[in-house]
């Protein structure tokens, strides 16, 4: 039996979703689940519907609830942090700034993705508090950090605080599962596949289907549909993603060539018909149609609660959920032994050509209070060429802005966006940004 704290526990679905992966866990029967919160409102409801769930399964889990973090925090034996601080309308008035400007999707994961530095100063700030506040209530306690930004967050935290016990978690691997059904493996089919590369830039490079090469299924599928029409139900082939394997031998998997982060390369975005070409619709339509799920499944959740006659169960038969976490506190608690993805620092090389010091999604044993990388093969030299360029480049840049509050490094970061034409754009855009009433905070911290 062990104590989970979930921070950020009033994102509604994805918090009574995983407690009904909890509930499931035969390992994890009897544990407690510490929810905490800041708005009141949201977690009073997920409380209300844990509670009301486990005593229709008859399930074992002990919940409490707080708005205080280190009430929660004390005695915990794991942290799964699921919080962002800034609301979605935050980002979206900077994208609004950002589009006056000229910035456009496909140019850097900085400004045109929920990536922005402008809420990623908020994330990296309450990432540090966090984590201080584990390092004094519970030492000795696993920080699953599932909050975006992943790899910036990770390679900022296991940098800067090298005695906590974590891992960066993203559920985007599981995209090579879905590939691999799309391209004939049943659920009884051996599937073995390796992913390298930091969070929301990794790629598919060595995988089997059975006893057969998943580069040569693949091959003889794109024969057959190579220029099918972008559709959601085969998602996993836009024209973006046939493009780019063919050029590179490579596939992106999760963020890495969708509609999100997805975005990049720009070059795949430079006109309306050529974005609808290659990406089947606008970015922008993608991302109102994520904000308004997110909305409408927070009202779902409040309803529910309020709605006492109906079935949580029933409802929660609906509801997605990442498969990663549970199974790694079952892992590591109680020494299940699993082969799973996970974000930690490159130490050793663990994927060639990356810098050791910085954060990447890398496969490795958990087992007993043990997280074991395993190495990987290297990327292409393109490919490695691309990770450097696009993604290590300007998070080190931003991570050392953000670290020495240098407004210059901040002008930099923008800088390296490619549809920054200018100086003054680059500082009349970065003003702009700051200047937004709620951002006073982060307008002091940068000198």
């Amino acid at each position: 039996m062990v104590k989970i704290s979930l921070i950020g526990a009033g994102s509604g679905c994805f918090s009574i979703g995983l407690v009904r992966e909890l509930c499931a866990s035969k390992y994890l029967a009897g544990s407690t689940v510490s929810l905490m919160d800041i708005n009141a409102e949201r977690l009073d409801a997920v409380y209300g519907l844990c509670l009301r769930y486990t005593k229709e399964i008859s399930g074992t889990l002990r919940f409490e609830k707080t708005l205080d973090r280190a009430e929660s925090l004390k005695g915990a034996d794991f942290i799964i942090n699921t919080a962002l601080t800034a609301p979605h309308k935050r980002l979206t008035d900077g994208w609004e700034i950002a589009d006056r400007y000229g910035f456009k999707f496909g140019g850097s994961y900085h400004i045109k993705y929920d990536e922005a530095f402008w809420i990623n100063f908020y994330q990296f700030k309450f990432f540090e508090s966090l984590t201080r506040d584990i390092l004094e209530h519970c030492p000795k306690a696993w920080h699953l950090m599932v909050a975006n930004p992943v790899f910036s967050g990770t390679t900022l935290l296991m940098r800067k605080y090298p005695d906590v016990k974590m891992a960066g978690l993203c559920h985007g691997y599981a995209h090579a599962k879905r590939i691999a059904e799309k391209l004939g493996c049943a659920s009884g089919d051996s599937f073995t596949y390796q992913i390298n590369g930091p969070n929301h830039f990794v790629w598919l490079n060595k995988a089997h289907i059975r006893d057969k090469n998943f580069f040569g299924v693949l091959d003889e599928w794109l024969q057959k549909n190579g220029r099918t029409p972008y559709d959601w139900n085969i998602w996993p082939f836009s024209l973006k993603h046939k493009d780019f394997y063919a050029r590179h031998g490579v596939v992106g998997i999760g963020d890495t060539l969708n509609w999100t982060g997805a975005c990049w390369p720009w070059f795949y975005h430079t006109d309306d018909e050529t974005e609808k070409e290659f990406c089947g619709f606008a970015p922008m339509d993608g991302w109102n149609g994520y904000f308004n799920g997110v909305k409408n499944a927070a009202e779902s959740i409040i309803g529910l609660a309020k709605d006492t006659d109906r079935s949580v169960s029933e409802f929660l038969g609906a509801v997605g959920t990442d498969d990663l976490m549970v199974p790694l506190v079952e892992s590591l608690a109680c020494n299940v032994p699993r082969l799973m993805y996970v974000n930690l620092l490159n130490k050793g090389g663990l994927a060639p050509g990356i810098p050791e010091d910085i954060a990447v999604e890398i496969q490795a044993l958990c087992q007993r209070d043990e997280i074991r990388p395993i190495a990987g093969d290297p990327l292409p030299k393109d490919m490695i060429a691309y990770v450097l360029r696009d993604r290590v480049g300007p998070v080190e840049m931003e991570l050392a802005a953000y670290n020495e509050g240098r407004l210059s490094m901040l002008e930099e970061l923008v800088l390296m966006d490619k549809w920054a034409v200018s100086v003054k754009q680059a500082r009349d855009f970065i003003k702009e940004i700051l200047d937004l009433p709620y951002h006073a905070e982060m307008k002091a911290h940068y000198k």
